[in-house]
């Protein structure tokens, strides 16, 4: 890194590259390319039996998607990253990469409804059992824990509940039975990170807020290097014994010349290279501009979106403010806790008509898009329990944070009394 910088605005754009070295480019180049030259039969054979580290092909890497892996993982504070596809992918990786069939992990039930059928639904067929439980009560994940459970899953700014997660108190219990707690902060970056207080991985769909213009599809694994998994052998196989397809390879020894990286290493070369969910250095080039002007996006979606839930709260149409600035109690402690800079870009409130009014605030909105999406420079609205959420049962709708008359909204970077100005009209015909 061209800086020793600590700070996250320095980081996003200095971190894990400098210029190109033939051309001299500032910019990241895209290597827009499927294979790279070896230099000999022995450096071939070197790099398939990770003797080395270097670039093989682009389902398993790509500079431009290094370039950004560097910078992601200096900014969260881990070791190393994996860009992926989507960030469906990565939550999938994050999960997949210590558990197969016959084991299970325990979820928070707030999260996002596309991460709740993956992990509920489609893991299942896996063989892979995923255990939700309510993370009001920390104490919820030590009893759902047992020989079999390999992680901990939780999101920091959980979409659409918005109610913290229990960073700290889930990982102290995880590391105390040693079980690595995975935080998906992708509605969180820069106002939160979740490897300084005690998560083992953390992973973004970059789609969100580090991409920022909804333009491209991605998301990234970092490995905080700060898990012992050799520790506790026993209750990670995957890691700690001979790995039959890379020729009996023992992840937590074979890494060892090259730091704390057997978890996200492993990722790479099994998981990325067999089921192939790579990011495409296009989009990897994308979210590297992304992560350019996120530090200032922040505090803009921030300031916005506090003003929006502080105008909302006094609106007589809104029954209910779903926002961790309006919350009291362990809830409001939480947000302080672990929020920095502010309280994020999502906003949450539920209306006095219910369903109905729901829908029609939503078709009134005119400056705001209805998009199925979070974390655009653009302000955004949607109806979860109709579009986002639909999948799920009333009883997992109601677990999640959803009800029929929620919406939620993506504040923008927009000028806020536009923005406000848009809500006004639209909650007129609610």
């Amino acid at each position: 890194m061209p800086t020793n910088s600590q700070n996250p605005e320095t980081i996003v754009l200095h971190a894990g590259y400098r210029s190109d070295p033939t051309t001299k480019a500032v910019a990241v180049p895209i290597y827009q390319t499927t294979s790279y030259q070896f230099d000999s039969t022995e450096h071939a054979a070197n790099l398939f039996a990770l003797k080395e580290l270097g670039n093989i092909y682009t389902r398993i890497m790509n500079p431009t998607q290094a370039a950004f892996e560097e910078r992601v993982a200096a900014l969260e504070g881990g070791v190393a990253a994996l860009g992926l596809a989507s960030g469906q992918a990565a939550s999938l990786f994050a999960v997949q990469n210590i558990c197969h069939a016959g084991d299970n992990f325990v979820c928070s039930t707030d999260i996002y409804g596309g991460t709740w059928n993956l992990f509920g639904n489609t893991m299942k067929t896996m063989g892979i059992e995923c255990r939700f439980v309510d993370p009001a009560d920390p104490e919820n994940f030590r009893r759902a824990t047992d020989a079999k459970t390999r992680c901990y899953y939780g999101e920091t700014l959980p979409n659409p509940k918005l109610a913290v997660f229990p960073i700290g108190e889930v990982a102290a219990i995880g590391r105390s039975m040693g079980v690595p707690l995975i935080m998906d902060n992708t509605a969180a970056p820069m106002i939160c990170r979740p490897l300084q207080h005690g998560a083992a991985v953390s992973m973004h769909s970059t789609t969100k807020y580090i991409g920022g213009h909804g333009t491209s599809i991605g998301g990234i694994i970092v490995d905080g290097g700060n898990f012992d998994w050799e520790k506790h052998a026993e209750r990670f196989p995957m890691l700690n014994t001979p790995d039959p397809s890379y020729h009996g390879a023992v992840w937590t020894q074979a890494v060892k010349p090259l730091g704390p990286i057997a978890y996200i290493l492993k990722a790479r070369v099994t998981l990325l290279r067999d089921l192939g969910a790579a990011m495409s250095p296009f989009n990897a080039f994308m979210f590297i501009q992304g992560l350019e002007t996120l530090a200032l996006r922040m505090r803009q979606h921030c300031a916005n979106g506090a003003a929006v839930a502080d105008f909302l709260a006094k609106h007589p149409k809104v029954n209910k403010v779903i926002y961790p600035k309006h919350m009291s109690g362990e809830a409001k402690r939480r947000a302080d806790a672990y929020l920095k800079g502010g309280y994020g870009g999502l906003v949450g409130f539920e209306l006095k008509g219910g369903r109905d009014a729901g829908r029609r605030f939503i078709d009134k909105l005119a400056m705001f898009y209805h998009v199925a999406n979070i974390g655009d420079a653009r302000s955004l609205a949607i109806h979860p329990a109709s579009t986002t959420h639909s999948q799920l049962t009333p009883e997992e709708q109601l677990q999640t944070g959803v009800t029929d008359g929620y919406v939620r909204l993506s504040i923008g970077i927009e000028h806020p009394d536009d923005i406000i100005a848009d809500l006004d009209q639209a909650l007129a015909a609610a």
